[in-house]
């Protein structure tokens, strides 16, 4: 069974337990052990299995929070939703349901962050990579508001990113420094060529879709890693180039 079917199905809820794996309880309309869930999100730091799905259901959960999150849902926001998730025409409607209820919950999304950063606590990129999708709900509507960047940092700060980190993702997505290759790779302008490219080089080696799904990353965003890669090496051959050219002067 797929991850999506997993979900809409409610068979991962009660190996996934804590906050995430009861909205999986509520979506499939059944109820889940309470007292087990408890344990399960002080405990239980899931499989790669349990990962995968708590990945998912994490995006679907915080994503719909987050687009109501400066009052108003836009179709743009949904829409960005599906695009990042790459829902198969099949499960459009199944999906577009669970993200209407995670939206409508009466849970707040601190508990969703808090399970997902236990979870993923030593990997860090995953935690990026989730950062990365709610960004891109954020833009949809082609402005990401001061509460939604609000939001935003929250979670970093849950997922226990830096404020750097929060920052270099953000550039991605907004300002004057959104296509600042320098703070994309997060390395200053006077760094050595040496050391940007040893920089460059990790970030690469962190951020292949193979590493990411071995750690717990669902195939089914194996888009968002792509998409982040070819942003990490644009921003370095942007750098290489404008130096070379200012060298060849």
């Amino acid at each position: 069974m797929s991850i999506l079917g997993k979900i809409i199905g409610g068979t991962a809820g009660l190996a996934l337990g804590g906050p995430l794996g009861a909205l999986i309880g509520v979506v499939a309309g059944h109820a889940v052990d309470t007292a087990r869930n408890e344990r399960s999100g002080r405990e239980h730091s899931g499989g790669q299995p349990e990962k995968q799905v708590a990945f998912t259901i994490a995006v679907i959960a915080l994503g719909a929070k987050l687009a109501k999150a400066d009052g108003t849902v836009t179709p743009d926001e949904i829409r960005a939703f599906r695009k990042v998730f790459k829902v198969p025409p099949e499960e459009v409607k199944n999906v577009g349901k669970v993200f209407d209820l995670a939206r409508r919950h009466a849970e707040g999304y601190e508990p969703y962050a808090r399970q997902i950063a236990t979870m993923f606590q030593n990997n860090p990129r995953v935690l990026e990579d989730l950062l990365w999708c709610l960004f891109h709900i954020a833009r949809a509507d082609g402005h990401i508001s001061d509460e939604e960047i609000a939001y935003i940092r929250n979670v970093a700060a849950i997922f226990g990113l830096s404020e750097d980190d929060f920052l270099r993702i953000q550039a991605e997505f907004t300002g004057p420094d959104a296509s600042d290759p320098y703070r994309i790779l997060g390395v200053d302008r006077d760094s050595t060529d040496d050391e940007i490219k040893a920089i460059h080089r990790n970030l690469v080696r962190e951020n292949h879709p193979d590493k990411l799904i071995a750690q717990g990353l669902p195939e089914e965003f194996v888009a968002v890693a792509n998409e982040k890669l070819a942003a990490i090496n644009a921003a370095y051959d942007k750098i290489r180039d404008a130096r070379a050219n200012t060298t060849n002067r």
